[in-house]
């Protein structure tokens, strides 16, 4: 069984709490023995796999398996070609240049539901949404990719893995993926 769930903003991508002020998984009553394939930092938001099946973890997170990751990033000002080109390119974080990706400035920008609490707003500074691709997950790595750039990121919200789309999933809602929506999933690469 694979269940898709639309993570909120300020929820952890593990069962247990942790001692901070965010929510555990166990809140959103999911089925017994199933755990996060993968995982989205407590602010980050979107969506996030669960299954019951232990091989599925390798299957559709190891980048030598090309599954790409899809994230649309709010982040401050606009990014020129040559940003989105390093983006695409890789950029060095902690001394290792990341896989090559795609990015783009989204035209238009979309409109999403505001983010619960809300995202900080500068008056003196726009923000823009952009979209990446990625075949990797290294540890906070779409944050630490726009920073190198000089474009901070406000907002994170995973979109797709492979041909997977979060859709109109509601925030904070679960359901289990079709077995056509499975077979497509294990059969994306990049």
């Amino acid at each position: 069984m694979i269940l898709a769930f639309h993570k909120p903003y300020g929820v952890l991508s593990q069962f247990t709490p942790d001692g901070s002020p965010n929510r555990p998984l166990a809140d959103f009553d999911f089925p017994k023995n199933v755990y996060p394939i993968g995982r989205l930092d407590a602010d980050s938001e979107g969506l996030l796999l669960l299954s019951d099946e232990g091989h599925l973890n390798k299957r559709l997170l190891d980048p030598e398996n090309h599954v790409p990751k899809t994230y649309l990033v709010l982040v401050e000002r606009l990014p020129d070609e040559k940003a989105l080109m390093s983006l695409s390119t890789g950029v060095v974080i902690e001394g290792r240049k990341t896989l090559p990706a795609e990015a783009r400035l989204l035209d238009p920008q979309p409109s999403l539901p505001p983010r619960d609490p809300p995202v900080r707003v500068r008056k003196t500074v726009e923000d823009f949404w952009i979209e990446l691709r990625l075949r990797e997950g290294r540890n906070r790595q779409v944050r630490r990719m726009t920073a190198a750039v000089g474009h901070p990121t406000l907002r994170l919200i995973r979109s797709a893995i492979g041909t997977l789309e979060l859709a109109h999933l509601p925030i904070g809602q679960w359901r289990e993926v079709s077995s056509e929506e499975r077979r497509l999933l294990l059969e994306s690469g990049f």
